[in-house]
């Protein structure tokens, strides 16, 4: 689970710095030259890998959760004082937000790529993805779900990055301290740097 989670928080970096290619003032043009090297056949082998990731996760994120349910099946009445943190407590919960989200999310873009889900009439062909983004980002209420979701990502992502770490045995008291803050600010970076975009579509943009 740690090393899929590694991969995937790699991927949300690239995805991010893609994403903000649509911010860059040239009427979408990088944005778009970057789209197209989505139809390489290596990136098509990464998308595989990228699927696959995010299943392992997903399901060991599950099957953790049973784990834990059935170590102990009946709460305490009152609960116990424990170190462990608000971010590692609710990492299933945020994690079944992030998931909502994904399927939304790829109903909205990859599926159109792919055909499964209908070409929306204000795009051009099935990989015009800016154009997709502007008339939803134009959506007070999808924008503000987009954040809200960013939010919960983040917080996942912060508990995630030291987690990951740890359970891969690096976890020492001369670079945990570092490895908690760089998680903290890998976590401010993404979710913020992704809830940027529909802002800027919402409130600064005209077409």
């Amino acid at each position: 689970m740690a090393l899929a989670g590694i991969f995937l928080m790699l991927f949300l970096v690239s995805h991010l710095l893609t994403n903000l290619l649509m911010l860059a003032g040239d009427e979408g043009k990088a944005f778009d030259q970057a789209v197209e090297l989505l139809g390489h056949p290596a990136v098509k082998i990464v998308e595989y890998i990228l699927f696959a990731a995010f299943l392992v996760h997903i399901l060991l994120g599950v099957l953790l959760q049973l784990i834990n349910y059935n170590a102990r099946p009946v709460k305490y009445k009152k609960a116990p004082r424990t170190e462990i943190s608000t971010f590692s407590r609710y990492m299933f919960h945020t994690g079944v937000i992030i998931l909502v989200f994904l399927v939304i999310h790829l109903i909205n873009f990859f599926f159109v790529r792919l055909g499964w889900a209908p070409l929306p009439e204000y795009a051009e062909h099935s990989h015009d993805f800016r154009s997709m983004a502007v008339v939803l980002f134009q959506n007070p209420w999808y924008s503000g779900f987009y954040v809200v979701c960013m939010l919960f990502l983040g917080f996942h992502l912060k508990h995630a990055f030291q987690s990951a770490f740890q359970s891969l045995g690096l976890n020492h008291t001369k670079y945990t301290p570092a490895i908690k803050i760089i998680g903290t600010l890998y976590a401010i970076f993404i979710s913020v740097g992704f809830a940027i975009i529909p802002v800027y579509f919402l409130f600064f943009y005209s077409s």
